[in-house]
């Protein structure tokens, strides 16, 4: 039961989001662009919930805990010249260089976001388009791999 006027406790129903940015509900693909899309900008992370926070959809006054296979956004593009991610959910913000590492279950690019609202980061996994955007930055001058960020250089970390 919901605490009076508050609204009823979180937990999962069903909707799981893939390593590879796929929807699935109770094991049934969501197939419709337009709702995937609804679902992508929807996903927000709530701290203040449990131990290690949650992840949920929000859509409009719903609002439904998700599970997630490896991460809950996904960096859609990389642009070099400013060192910004476009992220899954309609935000941007600066890479992170250093939080850049592989996933161990593919070796896709993933990278730490909204340290704002944890201290750690959240994890976000690049789409094919955007880790070949990054890829494309990067340049060795000699001290090793970095990113050629505008007029700046970053070295890379051992990925």
């Amino acid at each position: 039961m919901a605490a009076a006027g508050g609204p009823p406790p979180l937990r999962p129903f069903g909707l799981v989001l893939h390593h590879d940015g796929r929807w699935t509900h109770e094991g049934v693909p969501v197939s419709n662009a337009r709702l995937r899309r609804a679902f992508d900008r929807a996903v927000r992370f709530l701290p203040e919930e449990g131990e290690e926070g949650v992840y949920v959809v929000q859509l409009g006054r719903f609002r439904g805990q998700i599970e997630l296979e490896e991460a809950g956004f996904f960096v859609r593009s990389f642009d070099a010249a400013s060192g910004r991610l476009a992220l899954s959910d309609g935000s941007e913000e600066p890479l992170d260089v250093g939080s850049l590492h592989t996933s161990p279950r593919d070796g896709a690019l993933l990278c730490r976001v909204k340290r704002d609202l944890s201290a750690a980061g959240l994890l976000a996994r690049f789409h094919h388009a955007a880790q070949a955007e990054l890829l494309n930055a990067v340049e060795d001058r000699g001290t090793g791999p970095g990113l050629a960020l505008g007029s700046g250089f970053a070295p890379l970390p051992e990925l």
